[in-house]
């Protein structure tokens, strides 16, 4: 009999560890959301059934992360998907306000692109030039010369003339950028040397609606259209950025970092130049004129008014090229340029990417203004 009372003795002890082994593992299945609850509740949640514990310990997945079950008496899982915590599976897996990348409060706001169109049945000519007026109020004119010999555009108004170099054979826009009033144009033929005589004339009184129109399109010195590469490059900065200031700013770190002034090409280029946006992008360098035009073409197809201008730069009377970007809050800018890092108000690219002495750019006051396209 005391060999039978020591056996069954030994045999509750055993079962009494087995079963506190079960119970144990089947507590640590129970996961985190259980500890939280037990450590609120001053620990008397650890003392749930052995039954609901080995239920849990069954499927721990539904244990670590609350799915299904009843309720137990320790508070851990309830049926509909949430924890102890009362926050669903998916929104305690989600990582932290830290962890997650930050949108910016503001979003740059891309305006509507402004497209040019050659209206060939309004257009008028004498066989060899054809010119289109029915877009004077959008602030363009746009012309196609077909003759075989060197040609020029004059645009007049008033006092002021503009000259522009003819490609034959494609269709070229021109800005109406002088203002509102009375304009003569007047195409003229090379007979030799630097003389010209009138090949075919015509006239517009033009009202622009919004003087900002053709500074926002493109023309003859910034040639681009929405399939243009340096169009799409400018979008991917404007989809980025949280304000106008920071996609101008996208764009003029864009060109400083990648474009590199060709002075080769510098020592030979020949009056009439016309520069290609893409082409200074693919090819990563170019003039003062390139820099400019390809500036001019990232931020005004993506809604910033921006004007290229030719003139001279003391103390050398450099003639050169630059630009100035219109912003509502700040109007044109030009004055208080500095070459110093990242740090620009002024804009020419130029100076700003090739790293000249900032004493040289000054403040401005040693730019003189000769034409604006």
């Amino acid at each position: 009999m005391r060999n039978r009372n020591s056996d069954n003795c030994i045999r509750n002890r055993i079962g009494i560890i087995l079963l506190t082994v079960v119970l144990a593992f089947s507590l640590f299945a129970c996961g985190s959301s259980q500890e939280a609850d037990a450590a609120s509740n001053g620990m008397s949640g650890t003392s749930s059934s052995a039954a609901s514990a080995i239920s849990s310990a069954a499927n721990p997945q539904k244990a670590l992360f609350g799915i299904g079950g009843s309720k137990s008496s320790g508070g851990g899982t309830s049926s509909g998907g949430k924890s102890a915590s009362g926050k669903s599976a998916a929104s305690a897996q989600k990582p932290s306000s830290a962890e997650t990348k930050k949108e910016p409060e503001t979003k740059y706001e891309i305006p509507p692109y402004r497209g040019i169109e050659f209206n060939e049945e309004a257009a008028e000519g004498n066989g060899f030039v054809t010119i289109d007026l029915s877009s004077t109020d959008k602030g363009y004119i746009v012309m196609l010369c077909k003759a075989e010999k060197q040609m020029l555009l004059q645009v007049i108004k008033d006092d002021s003339t503009y000259n522009y170099a003819v490609v034959n054979g494609e269709e070229q826009v021109f800005p109406l950028q002088m203002g509102n009033g009375h304009y003569t144009f007047r195409v003229m033929e090379n007979i030799g040397d630097n003389k010209y005589v009138e090949y075919y004339k015509d006239e517009a009184d033009v009202t622009v609606a919004d003087p900002m129109d053709p500074f926002l399109r493109t023309n003859t010195y910034t040639k681009y259209n929405e399939q243009s590469e340096c169009v799409k490059k400018a979008k991917s900065f404007a989809e980025e950025s949280a304000g106008v200031d920071d996609f101008i700013g996208k764009v003029y770190d864009y060109i400083c970092d990648n474009i590199t002034y060709d002075r080769e090409f510098a020592e030979s280029v020949q009056s009439g130049y016309l520069p290609d946006p893409d082409k200074t992008m693919s090819s990563k360098k170019g003039i003062c004129l390139d820099y400019a035009s390809l500036a001019a073409a990232m931020l005004r197809s993506q809604g910033v008014p921006t004007k290229i201008i030719f003139g001279y730069v003391a103390p050398n009377d450099l003639y050169h090229a630059w630009n100035k970007f219109y912003t509502e809050e700040g109007g044109w800018t030009l004055v208080e340029f500095k070459v110093v890092g990242k740090d620009w108000n002024r804009i020419d690219l130029t100076f700003s990417a090739n790293g000249a002495d900032s004493k040289f750019i000054g403040d401005g006051s040693n730019y003189m203004e000769t034409y604006t396209y």
